[in-house]
């Protein structure tokens, strides 16, 4: 089995005038396969976010290879992206982000369908089912992202995520901002939506708890390198390396 995803030596140098270079990521490499969920964990400015960036090719890599089911997507722009969107998708930390306010969510939603030939009508038809799939009524369709909840704004961002049966579904801190409950509630989704069509999961993620009981492989990051990789629960328990034993000590 090929993986779904593979990051070989994934590098980003930022540079500005006036200032010296910073290195943000420096040779991470992992994969990731097929209904796999991986976490990456670390403090703020350890470079998990910018490397979900580049992968989802928000942010140009400065050196590197990301292989996307088979594919090279390192350097890709345009119209390559139509495909490569349709085998991955991105939830964002702040569920509004996914959406534009001017638009219903139904709108939203139904768009990707739309933008690979589905008729409207039969779009929007899908968009309701998607979200009762994700346990909003049919009423939300004709809901614009400031009249809802951010718990409910985050199911119409998964419901659009997963649209299009993707693959591989990132999630940036999408459950940080959201109540245990209604976490709760997203994550049993994730699981129904795992097992019905197979989806892998990238998590970047600074709850502990989350990492261990749902994930089944977690990444460290520290100063844009990957510094420890395992099993949730023997990293949790078992760290070896001091940073993540401070890491994982200073949430629990």
């Amino acid at each position: 089995m090929e993986p779904i995803l593979k990051v070989e030596g994934l590098t980003k140098i930022f540079s500005s005038k006036g200032r010296e270079d910073y290195t943000a990521v420096d040779g991470v490499s992992f994969s990731m396969m097929p209904g796999e969920k991986l976490a990456i964990i670390g403090e703020s400015g350890s470079g998990k976010t910018t490397v979900v960036n580049m992968v989802a090719r928000l942010l140009d890599a400065t050196s590197g290879m990301i292989t996307l089911d088979g594919e090279d997507i390192t350097r890709a722009k345009g119209r390559r992206m139509k495909g490569i969107y349709g085998k991955m998708q991105m939830v964002f930390q702040t569920p509004a982000d996914s959406f534009d306010p001017r638009r219903t969510l139904g709108d939203g939603i139904a768009e990707s369908l739309v933008n690979r030939g589905t008729a409207k009508k039969e779009a929007m038809a899908r968009a309701e089912q998607l979200l009762g799939l994700c346990g909003l009524g049919k009423e939300f369709v004709k809901r614009y992202p400031h009249e809802v909840s951010g718990g409910q704004c985050q199911r119409a961002a998964i419901a659009r995520a997963v649209a299009i049966s993707p693959k591989l579904l990132i999630l940036d801190e999408a459950t940080s901002a959201l109540d245990v409950t209604v976490q709760k509630d997203i994550l049993e989704l994730l699981t129904t939506l795992k097992e019905e069509r197979n989806m892998s999961y990238l998590f970047i993620c600074h709850d502990i708890a989350l990492v261990q009981n749902f994930c089944d492989r977690v990444l460290v990051m520290y100063h844009g390198k990957i510094v420890e990789e395992g099993i949730p629960d023997d990293v949790i328990r078992h760290p070896k390396e001091d940073y993540t034993r401070n890491l994982i000590d200073s949430v629990l």
